[in-house]
């Protein structure tokens, strides 16, 4: 499959990328100092490239690795309480092949499903600068282009969001951002035929509070399921 030799390719650049001197030098130093719970686990400390499948028809969009998660683990939502939240529901639904993601080599399959985000680096206080976001959207534009069979793209968070939005603007996709505001269950149909869904990011902010939980998460996927036609 040709898709398959680009997205392992991408892999590689996305992993090597050191387009962000902050970004790299925070990661990295956290991959030394490390948290106390995974002293003994050596840490990927790198750019985190997307995973799934390559025929994938729906794409989940985070906003960034997480410090001590996919930072840890090198898989996105991967190793920490976003993943614990989401992968359960994403296993229900028959994309993921397990409701847990311990770390990259645990055997977990994504079905239907690739998982990227808008920035590749965990940022300080998960803020990317604009000028990170902006570095890193090369990356969201090659896997994109290396999934074609993609529906339906679903952006976790509001950071996220405007990441997709901003790829489609400078591809021509749409003409202004404004027509397309972000709420939980925002969903819309744009003029390449494509559907976006928002959805609250899953992170423990959101998730402990209450503003996100597990029905209205499953809702935007099972929305986000027949929207590809599944």
């Amino acid at each position: 499959m040709a898709s398959l030799t680009v997205l392992e390719n991408l892999h590689h650049t996305i992993a090597g990328c050191t387009q962000c001197p902050r970004l790299r030098d925070y990661g990295e130093a956290i991959g030394q100092t490390r948290r106390r719970a995974y002293l003994d686990q050596e840490y990927w400390a790198k750019p985190v490239p997307g995973f799934g499948d390559p025929r994938a028809r729906i794409l989940a969009l985070g906003l960034a690795p997480g410090a001590h998660g996919a930072n840890r683990t090198g898989r996105p939502f991967t190793g920490d309480g976003s993943g614990d939240f989401m992968y359960p529901i994403l296993h229900e639904l028959g994309l993921a092949s397990k409701p847990r993601a311990v770390h990259r080599d645990d055997g977990l399959k994504l079905r239907h499903l690739w998982i990227g985000s808008v920035v590749r680096c965990a940022p300080p206080g998960d803020k990317p600068t604009p000028d990170e976001v902006r570095r890193c959207a090369a990356h969201l534009n090659a896997e994109v282009a290396a999934l074609p069979r993609l529906k339906v793209v679903v952006c976790l968070g509001k950071i996220a969001w405007d990441g997709y939005l901003a790829h489609l603007l400078a591809g021509g996709a749409i003409e202004r951002r404004s027509l397309y505001t972000f709420g939980h269950a925002a969903e819309y149909r744009l003029p390449n035929g494509m559907a976006l869904l928002g959805s609250y990011h899953p992170s423990l902010r959101n998730t402990n509070t209450g503003r996100l939980d597990s029905v209205m998460f499953t809702r935007v996927f099972v929305r986000a399921r027949e929207l590809a036609g599944l």
